[in-house]
């Protein structure tokens, strides 16, 4: 049985242009600053997200952990919200490399409020951390791919000034907020002092992630990223995938996003319980029951049915649509609710 894999954008395979030109990629050794591939997609990456200077780094999460590692000092606060990636699922890297806390908040889909981060500022006391950086997801993961509005950062943003607080986004999917937005990803990270992005999820990029920020930022990160074991040499057969994920590949990602509202649609008119206002991207989050008891028992249904999806929660199920999932392969999806979701 062929197999649908909505269980992440992580699955997406890289394209035959891309195959060809890692294939050709003229390379050197990057940790000497030599890789001249490398040296392409760092410079282009800063054009593209509007910042002074780019590292491509091996992950997103330690592209997330260097920017920690840059912006903080041991025993330093950082306000995220509660569901946040470096908060969720970055193995405590917070706290067992920086030694820093998190200072986790409500949310309300994955948005930060701005009353909020201001009364989470530590004021100044010897008992006290110093509060000294904002971290924000756009889009928001296990907010279900949700975007902070410009108004938003914003407000976000003046809080951040007034009390002197770097901020960091970990824009993993910062292009799918962009496309949903219908603003360039510069304007999406304008304010912050820092933004990391994943070049092999939508992108479809084999591997890699891009951290941004100024020059300074940047000379100080890449002594982090050899701290961390992520310095390489012949990098470029990489990068060379990296500069077509970030050239064309960001321009498509609308169609995911108008498949993930297809797929939704169905399941509400099937009856299943999903937030259609929330369906603002490539995720879609919604709740099985009456129909399964659990998560994982519907996870293991859909799988039976040659769907792959993830169980979020005990009670949420997560699809991802993405490149990899064709026109055709969504109206099958589309069967498979029929078959497993059936209206009374």
């Amino acid at each position: 049985m062929l197999k649908i894999d909505l269980r992440s954008d992580t699955v997406t395979q890289p394209t035959d242009e891309m195959r060809a030109a890692m294939a050709i990629a003229p390379v050197g050794d990057d940790v000497y600053g030599e890789d001249p591939t490398i040296n392409e997609l760092e410079h282009y990456a800063a054009a593209v997200i509007g910042k002074e200077a780019a590292l491509f780094v091996p992950s997103g999460t330690m592209g997330n952990q260097i920017a920690l590692l840059t912006h903080t000092r041991r025993g330093d606060e950082v306000v995220c919200d509660k569901d946040a990636h470096i908060f969720f699922y970055e193995n405590a890297g917070a706290a067992a490399l920086a030694g820093c806390q998190l200072r986790t908040l409500e949310h309300c889909d994955g948005q930060i409020n701005p009353l909020d981060f201001e009364e989470a500022i530590r004021k100044v006391d010897m008992h006290m951390p110093r509060t000294s950086l904002l971290w924000i997801e756009n889009s928001h993961n296990r907010g279900g791919g949700t975007c902070y509005s410009m108004a938003q950062l914003d407000e976000l943003a003046a809080v951040a000034q007034k009390h002197n607080i770097r901020i960091h986004c970990d824009g993993a999917r910062i292009f799918n907020a962009a496309a949903y937005l219908k603003l360039d990803a510069s304007v999406l990270a304008a304010h912050c002092d820092s933004v990391m992005f994943c070049l092999s999820k939508g992108l479809c990029a084999p591997v890699g992630s891009i951290l941004a920020g100024s020059a300074e930022f940047i000379s100080r990160a890449r002594q982090m990223r050899k701290l961390l074991g992520g310095g390489m040499r012949q990098a470029g057969i990489l990068a060379a995938a990296g500069i077509i994920a970030l050239g064309k590949m960001s321009a498509r990602l609308a169609i995911d996003h108008a498949n993930a509202k297809i797929v939704a649609d169905k399941l509400a008119a099937n009856g299943v319980f999903i937030n259609l206002a929330k369906v603002q991207t490539n995720i879609l989050l919604f709740d099985p029951r009456p129909f399964y008891a659990t998560a994982d028992e519907c996870v293991d249904a859909l799988r039976a049915h040659g769907v792959l999806a993830s169980a979020f929660s005990k009670t949420a199920v997560r699809f991802v649509l993405h490149n990899d999932i064709n026109d055709q392969q969504v109206d099958a999806v589309l069967a498979v609710i029929d078959e497993l979701f059936k209206k009374e």
